[in-house]
């Protein structure tokens, strides 16, 4: 007899049985290290009016929400700076309030180099991995340390803030949310324009720190701020720069709309939503996927093997699994993969 879709009624991990006859690391396809998309020019984001290096601020001069986009928080991945880039040079003052642009890692970008495209993903660690205030507020030092206190200002005062990133493996676009309601409200807003709709992801964090949709300021109890990160597609693809472009200005056309009412309203494709129930860690060197997962596949049955690592067999927990952006070829101790279940409800902690 089957239980309900989404009930948990299998291990995700059981050792192996037996032997095996797959030789250490068979099935892990190589990295896909295809740069198709030039590096940007980024030279009108050097000295700003803003003060701040890679800030760019557009203000109505009337009372409205704050607004803030934000690209290239990992350096390498710079179709976020060809979106903002497109989007500066169409002047977007809001009607009401203050838009303000950001490209995070400039420093980092500037070590880009195509035959090494890994390498420019951040200087001394992860600016995706640093906003808790016990980091911020800390007496620690580092590049990316300095340039998130430097950028906090205009975070700070951010009511709706979406954070633009594109993956290393094939994904369908996604949508991550921190666990609160006001965030995915306005995450769904952005996904259900889309044919079919995108998903929205509500995840459990990551192990290695904060990211920026979980600084304070968007994880309140009866706060306001809101924040979503999009997931827009492959690096270095001119599709994924067109995916960021068409939901930043779907995000500046509903911005008052989402600001007031929060919530998707007359849509004919609502969003599909899902939280995440478990993160599978590599626990060995060994670490494969059975095959080479799509972001977003949906595995129907419980039980199903989708991995081996090491010894051990990684398996779906329960009926209708989705795979949310599959690293395949994790390090050791690294984040292999998100297992999520759809849901028709917003999780809000």
């Amino acid at each position: 007899m089957s239980c309900k879709a989404g009930q948990r009624h299998h291990p995700i991990r059981i050792r192996q049985p037996c032997l095996t006859e797959d030789l250490p690391g068979c099935g892990r396809p190589a990295y896909p290290l295809d740069v198709c998309l030039k590096v940007p020019d980024l030279s009108a984001w050097r000295n700003t009016a803003s003060g701040v290096s890679g800030v760019h601020v557009f203000d109505s001069g009337l009372s409205g929400p704050d607004l803030v986009i934000v690209g290239m928080v990992h350096g390498n991945e710079y179709a976020g700076g060809h979106a903002l880039e497109i989007l500066r040079q169409n002047n977007p003052v809001p009607h009401t309030g203050r838009l303000t642009l950001i490209l995070a890692n400039l420093a980092a970008f500037d070590r880009f180099e195509a035959n090494a495209p890994m390498a420019s993903r951040y200087l001394t660690e992860d600016l995706n991995r640093l906003w808790h205030p016990s980091r911020l507020n800390g007496s620690e030092r580092s590049s990316e340390l300095d340039r998130a206190r430097q950028i906090l200002p205009f975070i700070e005062r951010a009511d709706l803030l979406l954070d633009l990133h594109s993956t290393l493996w094939p994904s369908e676009p996604v949508f991550i949310v921190p666990p609160r309601r006001r965030s995915s409200d306005f995450a769904c807003v952005l996904a259900s324009e889309e044919q079919p709709a995108a998903l929205v992801v509500t995840d459990l964090g990551h192990q290695g720190g904060s990211r920026l949709v979980e600084y304070s300021r968007f994880m309140a109890v009866g706060g306001t701020g809101r924040a979503c990160l999009l997931e827009a597609g492959l690096h270095w693809r001119s599709e994924t720069v067109d995916m960021m472009v068409k939901v930043s200005e779907r995000f500046l056309k509903d911005a008052m709309r989402i600001h007031f009412q929060g919530r998707e309203t007359d849509t004919k494709q609502p969003a599909e939503m899902a939280v995440v129930t478990d993160n599978v860690l590599a626990r060995s060197a060994d670490f494969r996927f059975v095959e080479p997962w799509v972001g977003n596949t949906c595995i129907p049955n419980a039980g199903t093997v989708i991995a081996r690592d090491g010894h051990d067999l990684i398996c779906t927990p329960y009926d209708k699994c989705l795979l949310i952006v599959p690293n395949l070829r994790p390090r050791q101790g690294q984040l292999a993969v998100r297992l999520a279940r759809r849901t028709a409800v917003h999780l809000n902690a």
